[in-house]
Order: C-alpha cells, then structure tokens, then sequence
C-alpha cells in the first residue's frame, strides 16, 4: 500500500544517504579536516534536503485530478498512449529537477489496475522521447468514475532508482504517497481526453495539492 507516514520528515529510503552522509563529516571531523567536515556537513544537508516528505494539504473533490509530483510543467500533449490507455489522451509532463521533492502522489482517486515497470536508458528526462526510452515505472489507475489515468515514473540523467509502494488492486486514494525518484527525473500524466486543465506550460506545481484539472 501507499506510504502514509505523513509524520515521518524524510522518505525512509533516504535514511541510509543521510546516515552515510553524517558518518563522513564525522569521520573528517575526527580526523581534523575541518574543510572536508565542513563539505561533509553541506552535503548532509542536501541529501536530507533532497529526501524531504513534506505534509501536503489535498484538495478534496470527486472529479479533482493533482499533480503526481513536484516540478515545473513542461509539456502539455495531446497523443496517441499505445501501452496501458490505448487511446488519445492528454499527457501532462512534470521535470524534477534535484532540488524539487522527489516523492510522488497518486493524482485521482480509484482503484490500481496495474503496476508495471520498464527497464530503460537514462536520458535527460527533458528530452520527449524519455517517455519511452527511459527506465520507468507506470500506475494505471481506474477512477471512480470508470475513466483511465496513467502515471508514469521516469528515471532521468542522474535518477538510477525508482521507487513504488503501491500495488495492483490497492485503493487510489487521491493525493497519497506512491513512490519516489532518486536524483532528478520526470513524472508524466495521461488524463482522459475531455479533462478541464488548471495548469500551463511553465507552472511550478506541488504534487499532492496543486490541482492539474477536474475529470470530463
């Protein structure tokens, strides 16, 4: 099921990162490199900044669709998704850059019909054909009101690793945590055609709480 440890201030898979990263500046310290404690220490930082699971307040509404993870829009698409939807759909495109949460939400509410992941390249996430080249992992996820919403973890230039703790048959719940992307990626979101959008190209958005549209 989705991580729901809303009190917990870093995503659990980040804990051993921060402890590698402390017992470094420990060892500098100890040492007497104080140049190379005080790096240590800035890299701590990051990588305890990098693994943040802030509290989101989710918006609540039967047709709401929200971002699936933090980031700014870069693309907003009209295309033909062959693998899980296979129809027309709109794909809303989100780049994490490394400062960005890297956790992901789940974006409607529903049930998940399917879990399913890719090994792939590791191109710039940027790039559009990242959607289909690099590795990934997608949640096909059945709404309350019967339409098809794809998510879709994309791992990036520096992002080796994707996370999912969600599985097949779960419950969708609206907002909830699923997984994370380590070290910089995309998230990429197909809604059905028909989809009021509340966002444009360039918007930076929050996921779990900045409403992406409203389902037709």
């Amino acid at each position: 099921m989705a991580d729901r440890a809303v009190g917990i201030p870093f995503a659990k898979e980040g804990i051993p990162f921060i402890g590698a990263a402390v017992g470094v500046t420990l060892l500098a310290g100890w040492l007497g490199g104080m140049i190379a404690a005080g790096g240590g220490a800035l890299l701590t930082l990051f990588v305890a900044w990098f693994f943040r699971n802030p509290h989101r307040v989710i918006p609540q509404g039967p047709r709401l669709l929200v971002a699936s993870g933090d980031g700014k829009v870069i693309a907003i698409e009209e295309e033909f998704e062959p693998r899980f939807i296979k129809d027309r759909s709109i794909r809303v495109t989100i780049f994490l850059n490394v400062f960005d949460v890297h956790i992901n939400r789940i974006p409607c509410e529903g049930v998940v019909e399917e879990v399913q992941y890719q090994p792939g390249l590791f191109l710039v996430a940027s790039r559009p054909d990242a959607t289909l080249r690099n590795e990934q992992n997608a949640l096909m996820i059945r709404t309350t009101q019967g339409a098809k919403v794809l998510c879709v973890q994309v791992a990036g230039l520096i992002a080796r690793r994707i996370v999912c703790w969600i599985s097949a048959g779960d419950r969708a719940i609206l907002g909830e945590r699923f997984g994370l992307i380590r070290f910089g990626s995309r998230m990429d979101t197909f809604l059905p055609l028909g989809t009021v959008l509340r966002v444009a190209v360039g918007d930076r958005v929050k996921g779990g709480e900045t409403i992406l549209g409203e389902l037709p």
